[in-house]
């Protein structure tokens, strides 16, 4: 382009934005068409670009970035960062050896890396990591650290609060959020951090002060591959710590425990458990219908820790957060308040109440494992029957759904039905998810509506519907098509016409359709 340096000349406003030198920042970088780029705005996104900013040619799923550069520019793209350079560009190009990491990097750049002047506690797991993060936000805003998040349900910045649309957003979106935090006086932020995001770098750039690593079992692994690959891609969050940092692990589950040799040597390691012996601790654990009751112990010093979350597993919930709030040095009597004070988690084991004699709990466990901890805590503090619909989500791991029917045959009465089916067929699905299911009594039904209005026709006194797969999710998706949905919903709607239900006997065994 025949210039030495190209400067953007439309950079955001200076509270989301600063100047960013692509030569200092990538010094092993090469340039085509200019010798420095110093950006002010920058996207991976083609249809958000304007006049002067940098897009990002970024490796996809289907497609990669690079499909996408013409019409950057036409829309004003005045420089590109890709790993290769682009022939007939009319746009200075950044090539750097992976993209998807220098993005992300040049976002928390621009943004006058938000996480260095923040307390952020990141949190991955194959379960639990929502949950986790919300009691990480209760704590820390209860004892006077206003606290942002971002995670499966939704984006906050203390003022304000969005849908999510991924666990951990892209990297832009991410520190918009943190950035907006810090300007609303938060002093903290909780991130969910899924192994996608580990994966494909999108979190390069951020630093962590506490790395949480609730659980690693199966999941993922139509995308990972295989199990080794999924837990390597988890153990990357260690990388992320600041200096004093803490990696804070599960010693119960032994995919969190086997990371203990992870921990970088700048930084600490902080363990929680139930059962193993380890830093932090629950004793005396009292489960009932109504929440939980635990002695929470930490060295010498113990309180007592009354939740209104529901099981176990939301005990072990509730130590991770708890390591999280002794690394900020919270007292335990500060821990036991803010976990006392988050009164639910939407689509984490959530009551729907509508005066009926049973009880009724949407969850969002949707891998066998989830699924297991979820009915051996109703069963604990149910007096009936347990009731347990659930499904399996269409093109993924189909290795698991023969896993999630096993963990399903736990359940008096099992509930066979459609999670988010996409292009599969959900009779096939629920085939796959038969053949682990070997129960007594098992009705089937593909339409996720009319399944839940039989379970809750079916449950009398005492007995717990657990609806298990989608928990906070507001749509299904069938086909191409996303359809309004919401379990809770649901589950209100045919409480309130329960009476008039028709009665549908239990079949005992699904024939696949020919």
């Amino acid at each position: 382009m025949g210039m030495d340096a190209l400067r953007f000349m439309t950079p955001a406003p200076a509270s989301a934005s600063i100047p960013v030198s692509l030569r200092r920042q990538f010094p092993d970088a090469s340039f085509v068409g200019c010798a420095e780029i110093v950006v002010s705005t920058a996207t991976d996104r083609s249809g958000d670009c304007t006049p002067g900013c940098l897009f990002a040619a970024l490796p996809g799923t289907n497609v990669h970035g690079c499909a996408f550069v013409a019409e950057a520019v036409e829309r004003g793209a005045a420089a590109i960062l890709t790993e290769t350079p682009l022939p007939d560009v009319r746009a200075c190009q950044c090539i750097v050896p992976d993209a998807r990491a220098a993005y992300s990097e040049l976002c928390h750049a621009l943004a006058a890396w938000p996480s260095r002047r923040l307390g952020v506690v990141g949190v991955t797991g194959t379960n639990g990591k929502t949950s986790v993060a919300w009691l990480v936000r209760s704590l820390l805003s209860h004892a006077g650290h206003p606290t942002g998040l971002a995670g499966t349900v939704e984006y906050s910045d203390r003022e304000t609060s969005v849908p999510a649309s991924l666990t951990t957003p892209d990297p832009r979106t991410l520190v918009r959020w943190m950035a907006s935090s810090y300007r609303n006086d938060c002093t903290h932020f909780a991130l969910e951090v899924s192994s996608h995001a580990l994966d494909q770098r999108r979190i390069t750039g951020l630093q962590l002060d506490a790395a949480i690593v609730t659980n690693i079992t199966h999941d993922h692994l139509d995308y990972h591959g295989d199990y080794d690959c999924y837990r390597a891609a988890k153990r990357r969050i260690a990388r992320h710590l600041k200096r004093g940092g803490r990696l804070i692990l599960n010693l119960d589950d032994p995919g969190s425990a086997s990371l203990l040799g992870d921990t970088p040597t700048n930084a600490l390691c902080l363990t929680f458990a139930i059962d193993a012996e380890a830093d932090v601790r629950a004793q005396a654990i009292e489960c009932t219908p109504g929440g939980t009751r635990f002695t929470l112990t930490a060295g010498i010093e113990e309180v007592t820790v009354e939740t209104p979350l529901i099981g176990r597993h939301n005990v072990s919930n509730c130590l991770a957060a708890a390591s999280a709030g002794l690394h900020f040095g919270l007292s335990l009597t500060e821990i036991a308040q803010g976990i006392a004070a988050l009164a639910e988690v939407p689509g984490r084991m959530q009551r729907v109440d509508c005066g009926q004699s049973f009880r009724v709990l949407v969850d969002y466990a949707h891998t066998p494992d989830a699924l297991c901890r979820a009915i051996q805590a109703v069963r604990e503090t149910t007096s009936g029957r347990v009731i347990c619909l659930f499904g399996a989500g269409g093109d993924r791991d189909r290795r698991k759904r023969p896993e999630m029917g096993r963990a399903g045959a736990q359940a008096d009465l099992v509930v066979v039905t459609s999670d988010n089916p996409r292009s599969e067929d959900p009779q096939t699905i629920i085939y796959d998810i038969l053949t682990g299911c070997v129960a007594a009594k098992v009705h089937v039904d593909p339409d996720r509506e009319r399944a839940i209005a039989w379970a809750l026709r079916e449950a009398r006194a005492g007995d717990t519907v657990l609806v298990a797969g989608k928990g906070h999710e507001k749509e299904q998706v069938i086909g191409r098509d996303r359809i309004p949905f919401d379990d809770v919903a649901m589950c209100r709607k045919y409480l309130a016409l329960r009476d008039s239900s028709p009665h549908i006997p239990i079949l005992p065994q699904l024939v696949k359709s020919a």
